[in-house]
């Protein structure tokens, strides 16, 4: 017997930071709609608080969708909360750095002032009844023993749903199956998860996610998204065809319009990123001849130190 689980599509909010991408308002919701169509489960739909377009265009997918949960991303900021809650969707996700790197480096502040920041921030959004779910950004680095207290105190507060992000795709599937039992051993949340593709593991780690007692998968077209990308929608469900049902009647994108998005996501991947590598590669042949220019110098000035490091930041020093 297969496994139920479910697809969250997240094409319209990680896959859109992918170099290059960017929907339009109009895209949005056709992508949405057809998604909606195909029997997507869930449908993140994007970041409210970027501006009024991104707000109209989730406010469009909420008021033309047929069955497809629509869902809205946000920090944990009360006003990027209040952006996602003005456009009335089925969920609001907030995100909160559980890793260390993020919460001590990034944020600069301790793991009492996160988990207060959490709370006020939840109480927040649940005000006037709206479902909340919370993902644990950076959660492959973090403390297991943090991530479940965390999820324990969300558990009290009524949360249902968490997201483990493997937000720099370092995870394995061995430890993603670990990291899955514990949670689920340790409270009753259903659990989602959010593969990066860094060093190619996202369908592999979302597979054993799946396996281990995750229910909901997030994917994009193409495995489109920030850095290497996410899970690859299609990909995952010809991975997952003989595992898990994921509730989709028909995928297919014999549509002239889909077609047409995918394309423009071709380009991107295929023209504009070997582009922006060239041009790293011709920055790095600039700095090399700039690094050769002062060497020479320093040889027709005399014997001189060059400290390098001050001019290029490298901790390197030609002594003639």
């Amino acid at each position: 017997m297969k496994l139920k689980s479910y697809i969250v599509d997240t094409t319209l909010r990680d896959g859109e930071q992918s170099a290059g991408i960017a929907f339009s308002k109009q895209e949005k919701v056709r992508l949405a709609l057809r998604m909606d169509e195909i029997g997507v489960y869930q449908i993140e739909a994007g970041i409210p608080f970027l501006g009024e377009s991104e707000k109209e265009a989730i406010q469009e997918i909420m008021e033309k969708k047929k069955q497809a949960i629509i869902s809205a991303w946000s920090t944990m900021d009360e006003k990027n909360i209040q952006a996602a809650l003005d456009c009335k969707p089925d969920i609001v996700h907030i995100i909160v750095p559980v890793s260390y790197v993020h919460i001590y480096s990034k944020l600069k502040k301790n793991k009492q002032w996160l988990k207060n920041r959490l709370v006020e921030c939840v109480n927040y959004a649940q005000r006037d009844g709206q479902e909340i779910t919370v993902g644990f950004e950076d959660a492959s680095r973090a403390d297991i023993s943090f991530i479940i207290g965390i999820a324990m105190q969300l558990q009290e507060m009524g949360i249902k749903r968490i997201r483990y992000a493997d937000t720099v795709g370092v995870m394995t599937p061995h430890g993603i199956s670990d990291v899955i039992k514990n949670i689920r051993t340790y409270t009753d949340l259903e659990v989602e998860i959010h593969g990066h593709n860094d060093f190619g593991m996202a369908i592999a780690n979302s597979l054993e996610a799946a396996k281990t007692g995750a229910k909901y998968v997030d994917c994009t077209f193409m495995g489109i998204g920030e850095r290497a990308g996410n899970c690859d929608f299609l990909k995952f469900i010809k991975a997952s065809g003989g595992l898990l049902d994921l509730g989709l009647d028909k995928v297919d994108f014999d549509n002239s319009f889909i077609i047409a998005v995918l394309e423009k996501v071709n380009i991107v991947k295929y023209i504009a990123i070997p582009i922006m590598i060239i041009s790293n590669f011709v920055q790095l042949i600039i700095y090399a001849l700039l690094i050769s220019l002062v060497g020479l110098l320093s040889n027709i000035i005399g014997n001189r130190k060059i400290e390098y490091g001050k001019l290029f930041n490298l901790s390197l020093y030609a002594v003639t």
